[in-house]
This record gives structure tokens, sequence and C-alpha cells, in this order.
């Protein structure tokens, strides 16, 4: 349903005391939900109702003490007709372990905390969605009492890769061919709301959790790994050479007669007790069509075939079990020889290829023989250096070429930098030189953004492109020990966690205020059943994280996003009313609408949180 100054940030001058016969200031205290570590950068937020330059602040306790006073200093900006004045608060002086609030004039924050180790459950709950989203026999039950689901792809047809056209791209022009099978592709995770399984993005997000449990190894997130390159090892048949890159298909076609997974509001379990036949409409609801990323004896698009390598390299790090690990290696290694590098084309990543348009992929390259490299010097492969080479000759092609970008599910450049720049310290320099271009086009969209916000809010990926910020601001200090970019990274994580117009955690479960109608059937339909109305719409009241709260908790939803994306969106039939309005803070070219039919803003992806699931691993 989708589709798709280095100290600038770090003192703010406070401006002279405003006259006496100042009105009082009023509006709306924005702060990161969760905290901050004693040491980095804190800033809060008034979106004002007036200019407030010269207003005082101050910072209470949890017992209502002052432990910090300031004044308001001049607006970064406007934000729209109700609150003409942005100003940053800078409260950095707070450094001792406790629970806060904000205070200005008749405006006060939620609670935030300044402490270690805040950000670690985050980094479960992450973990907690991706179990959420497992498919297959081996589900975890949780919080939304999750069931077996499409135990059918356990006998898979597979299709050549679907025609498609049409102003989107997403319009399927002719009926779909089955050409092998059956192929067991059961379990994986489903990508997002819906239950469509991606080789590219669940290698994504391998990836990043991989990385993360060598950062910090915790038990569920090594399961969890596990489960997914489980998932990951069906997909790809070494002896064939085919990779399969692609469980379901979410597009219908009227034309031809047929549903697709984004047809259908419903729990998985559902579609195992259908009785459907051969050309009935929900057929490829139930026998799920399963589309190869090549055929055999073709190489496979470098995109995929570089992180799904590193994604296997990263289990055979992290692996306890040796023999399992080696497996692991074995498999990113047949992967990887198989890339096509010259003539590439159009890369693979979903079908239709308009639902996930990436266009780079030496990074991923970089990403695969980087994480390659280490895996061999791990279990004593000889084909380490070799690996090593072949890493420094996609990042210099990386570097040099015009498809560059910062970390998401179409940029893994990061990821592969500042682990290469340990690796082969000879490029060093130029690895680190690109993370900071990285961190600069970051610091150079925040100047423009009231909030400091690097990513433009009008376009999709707001949350993930956040939490890349975070991270790579984390991964540049660990590889250079330099603390430049400490409070632009800081800052967009703060964005994320509520330090933001419409003052809403974009992680479900974290903080005081979070997305209570996510675009996800099975959080809709198995969530809390209590809902009240509010306003012109309705309120999911899982406003708790309490154990067996009925909530996604850790999902990362998309965020704000332009407002032209949400034209015409409808609750899906059968879907369970659930709407929390936030107008009041939206402009005319970006909104976030906590609604159950905004896939823009409330849907959530596994590419999404594993990236946040990340940079909380690497937070203090």
């Amino acid at each position: 349903m989708r589709r798709p100054a280095l100290a600038l940030l770090t003192v703010l001058l406070l401006s002279p005391a405003a006259p006496a016969t100042a009105a009082p200031a009023t509006g709306e205290l924005r702060v990161d939900q969760i905290g901050y570590g004693p040491a980095e950068t804190k800033i809060g937020y008034l979106l004002g109702k007036a200019p407030a330059q010269g207003t005082p602040f101050r910072v209470v306790d949890a017992r209502g003490r002052t432990v910090h006073t300031g004044r308001t200093p001049a607006a970064t900006g406007s934000w729209n007709t109700t609150y003409p004045a942005v100003h940053q608060l800078d409260f950095s002086a707070v450094k001792k372990p406790g629970t806060y609030r904000l205070k200005l004039g008749e405006a006060t924050s939620p609670e935030f905390r300044i402490g270690s180790g805040l950000f670690a459950p985050l980094a479960r709950a992450n973990n907690e969605f991706f179990q959420a989203q497992r498919d297959g026999a081996d589900v975890i039950p949780g919080r939304l009492d999750r069931k077996p689901a499409h135990l059918a792809d356990r006998q898979a047809t597979v299709y050549a890769a679907p025609e498609f056209g049409g102003d989107f791209g997403d319009e399927i022009l002719a009926p779909l061919k089955p050409i092998g099978g059956p192929l067991d592709v059961e379990g994986g995770w489903a990508d997002a709301g819906d239950y469509v399984k991606f080789t590219s993005n669940s290698a994504y997000s391998l990836a990043e959790m991989g990385y993360a449990l060598r950062e910090r190894y915790d038990r569920a997130l090594a399961d969890e790994v596990r489960f997914g390159l489980r998932w990951l090892d069906k997909m790809w048949d070494a002896r064939s050479g085919v990779l399969y890159a692609q469980v379901g298909i979410g597009t219908g076609s009227e034309k031809f007669g047929f549903l697709g997974d984004h047809d259908v509001w419903r729990l998985p379990e559902a579609d195992d007790a259908r009785q459907v036949e051969p050309g009935h409409p929900e057929y490829y609801v139930k026998h799920r069509p399963v589309f190869p990323a090549n055929a055999p004896g073709e190489a496979v698009s470098p995109n995929l075939a570089g992180r799904v390598a590193a994604a296997f390299a990263l289990g055979a790090q992290v692996e306890r079990d040796k023999k399992l690990a080696r497996r692991y290696l074995d498999e990113a290694a047949s992967i990887f020889a198989k890339a096509k590098t010259a003539g590439v084309g159009e890369l693979v990543t979903a079908f239709p290829h308009s639902y996930y348009p990436e266009s780079s992929w030496r990074d991923d390259l970089e990403l695969g023989a980087t994480q390659l490299a280490l895996a061999g010097q791990r279990l004593g492969d000889r084909r380490a250096a070799e690996w090593t080479e072949q890493a420094v000759h996609w990042a210099r092609e990386y570097i040099g070429g015009d498809e560059r970008g910062t970390l998401n599910l179409y940029d893994t450049s990061a990821l592969a930098h500042a682990d290469l720049a340990r690796l082969a310290p000879r490029v060093r320099g130029e690895l680190v030189a690109d993370l900071r271009r990285q961190l600069d086009e970051g610091v150079a969209g925040a100047q423009a953004s009231p909030f400091r916000t690097a990513v433009d809010l009008t376009q999709f990926d707001a949350a993930t492109k956040s939490f890349g910020f975070a991270a790579t601001a984390l991964l540049y200090r660990g590889i250079t020990g330099d603390r430049a970019y400490d409070a632009f990274g800081t800052q967009q994580r703060d964005f994320t966690l509520g330090a933001n117009a419409w003052g809403i955690s974009l992680v479900v479960g974290a903080g005081s205020r979070y997305p209570n109608c996510p675009h996800h059937q099975v959080a809709n339909l198995r969530g809390a059943p209590l809902r009240v109305a509010v306003g012109d719409g309705w309120a999911n009241l899982a406003g708790s994280t309490e154990p067996g709260a009925r909530i996604l908790h850790g999902a990362v939803v998309n965020g704000p996003n332009g407002t032209a994306n949400f034209d015409g969106l409808t609750p899906p039939d059968g879907a369970t009313p659930c709407s929390k309005p936030l107008a009041t803070f939206d402009t005319p070219d970006t909104r976030f609408f906590d609604d159950l039919s905004s896939w823009p803003s409330s849907e959530p992806a596994i590419d999404f949180t594993s990236t946040a699931l990340l940079a909380f691993t690497l937070s203090p």
C-alpha cells in the first residue's frame, strides 16, 4: 500500500528580554517524549500563536521544582496561520538524570527523561513489531494474539514477472502466467500493513538488524534475525541461481478477474480458510503467487544481490552456531557472485517497480562485499581479502557516481562506509568524506525547517529518513571520534519522538502521544476494541504500553507527508473505523493524518522500523 555548518545546531544565542508589556506567550511545547542522554544537546520547541522572543521558560522536575531557566530566542520560522512562530528552547545545561517537563507561560510539555540507556527499550519494542509481522506457522501471539497464517505458501506456484503499465505503473496488462513450482516460501515477515513479502525489503531490514545485533547482543533480536534469514534462505536457490523477489501480489485486476492483497481487509489467518479454485476472484489471496527476480542462468539485479548477500554475511558474523554461520557465508557468497554489474537496466525491487522505485545499486554491492569480508575474517575464509578489494571498488564507484543518497531503504552506503573504513584504512578518508556529504545534506535541509528537520515533509518516508540521519551521525562519530554532527543527529531523532508540529511520536507505544490508528490490518482488527467519538472521527483508546495492551508496539509509521498524497483516501471495506484528526497542526503543503485510511502517514513498515532499531541501538 506504500508507494513510493557543522556546529549549526549546537549553540543557540539567547535574545534580549521582551518588553515588559508583551502579551503572555501561548502555544504548544514539543519535546522528545522519551528523553535525552545526559551529555546530549537538548532542544524543545514552542509552537507559538504569536512571537515570544525574550519570554522566560523553565524546566521543572518531577516534584515541580525549577531546575533550569532561560529566555526564548528569535523564531526559527513560521509553521501555519494558527502558529506563526516556532522557537527553539535550549536546555542542554540540564544533565542530571530524572523526569522533567518544559514550561513556558501556561504551556506545559509532555514528560521526558534525562538519563543513559533510554533507547535500548525502544530497540526491543521495534523487534516486537517484527514479531507481530511474522507470517507462516512460527508466529508469536504477542499483544495482538497472532495466529498461524498463509500456510498455503508451502506449496506456492511461481509466475512470470507481471506486465504493468498505466498512469501509476501499477495496472496489470496481462494475465499472470505460471512457470514453475511448487515452492516452499512459508514464513518471513509481512512488509507493511498488508501481507505481501518482499525479498529486497526483508534483506534491508535484516542487514540493519544484524548490524544492531553485532553492536549489542539481544537474544530476542538474535531469534528474529535467525527467523528472517530462514525465510530469505528459501527465496534464494543457489543450485538454479534463481532469486525469488516477492510472495503475493498487492495489485488486483478487474479486467482479468482477480483480487490482490490490497483489495481485501482481513486477518491473515482468514486466507487459509478460503475455499477457492483457479479462476476464483480470491484465488491469489489464498494461493499467493511467487515472482522471480531472474531466470535460471541469468544474473541477479545488483541491488538485490548486494543486500541479500549483506544480510546473510551479517548473519554469519552474529550467529553463535558456527556451522550455521558458515552456511550463511556460503549463501552470501553464492548470491553475490551472481550480481549483474553491466547493462543493469531497471532494478528489480517489487512488482510493480513503482511501489519501490530504487535506482541505486553500487552501495548495495559495497555493503555486500564489506560484510562478506568481515564474515570471512571471522570464519577464516581465504576469500576475505578478495571481498575487501571488491568492496573498495564498489565504494569508489558509488562515491564517483550520481546516484548518491542518505540512509534509507534506497541507499545503504552509510552502513557500508562505516564498516569498510575500518576494514580498508587506505580508503578511510574517501569514505568519511562521503559520510560528511550525507550529513551536510541533512544539515542544509534542516536550516530551512523551523523544527530543524532534515527531511522534506512533503515527500514519503519522513520517519525512516530521519532515523537514517540519526544513525549516520552516530556511525560517523564511531569511526572518527568527531562530535560535530551529534546535535544534528539528536534533533532528527527528537523529531520522530514528538519534537514535531503535531507533537506525536512516530513509534507506536513510544512516548505519551503516538499513532492510535495505524493503517495495518491486524492492528485494526485485533487491536483495542474500545473506541470513542472524537469530533467527527474516532479515537482508538489503545493508549497503554502495559503488558497486554493491544497495540502494534514498536512499529514506525511513515510520518508527515505531502497534502496531495492524501487525496481520495477512503476507509477499507471491513475495517474498524478509527480516526484522530490533528488538522490544527497541518500546513497547506504537509499533514499528518492519524486515521485508519491514511496509508501515506500511518502505515508502518519493516524498513522504517529496522532503521529506527539501528538508530536506537547506536544511541547512548
